[in-house]
């Protein structure tokens, strides 16, 4: 393991156990303690990514800042446990996961670069439809929890509508990354490859 894997994990580490330690339900002055514990540990982890340079260096720093994202979002939804507070830390994780993954893009080029891309936004994108399908399926779950026929048909109907909504964005996203894979092709090459994308994921 390298230098920078090793210090990136170390960070990890770090940060993950300050978020554990604050899982369940935090009081006023655990979660101004908890923030205070993210703001000096995100400062180390930063300052620790000086020793990198080039596009280690930008891979740690990014990282370090997800990683403190994803702890003010586990410990706010510790704080205040919601549906949504949960859904935010999913996006954290989401965007986090994104910042680190199209970083490491940067130190490819060409096309490969381009389908890194591609990829780590599929990803995220993935990360986000699911997110977004559980906070309906959650809310959908609370309705459903009235008596009513009514309600109980409104529950089900949003959890399909969320269920369709996240497949679409899936879907988009995983042919947004088999159409740019096409780029490594030229002239008729190319065109089967598109039409073969396009049938695959019913864009044609």
């Amino acid at each position: 393991m390298n230098s920078f894997n090793i210090k990136a994990l170390a960070i990890a580490i770090t940060l993950t156990f300050s978020m554990g330690a604050m899982a369940q339900n935090t009081t006023k002055a655990e979660y101004k303690a908890g923030n205070d514990k993210i703001s000096a540990e995100f400062k180390a982890a930063k300052a620790g990514c000086a020793s990198l340079s080039g596009n280690a260096n930008d891979i740690c720093v990014v990282e370090a800042k997800g990683i403190e994202k994803v702890a003010r979002a586990e410990l706010e939804a510790s704080y205040k446990p919601t549906t949504k507070s949960f859904y935010e830390v999913r996006i954290a994780k989401a965007e986090a996961d994104y910042g680190v993954a199209k970083e490491k893009c940067d130190a490819m080029s060409g096309n490969t670069k381009d389908v890194c891309v591609k990829e780590a936004k599929a990803l995220q994108t993935t990360a986000k439809a699911e997110a977004k399908a559980q906070l309906k399926t959650a809310d959908a779950n609370a309705t459903a929890n009235e008596t009513s026929a009514e309600a109980q048909s409104k529950a089900n109907d949003k959890r399909t509508q969320a269920r369709k909504d996240a497949t679409v964005d899936e879907i988009d996203a995983s042919y947004a990354v088999a159409k740019e894979k096409c780029d490594t092709f030229a002239g008729e090459a190319k065109d089967t490859c598109v039409d073969k994308a396009k049938r695959r994921f019913g864009k044609s």
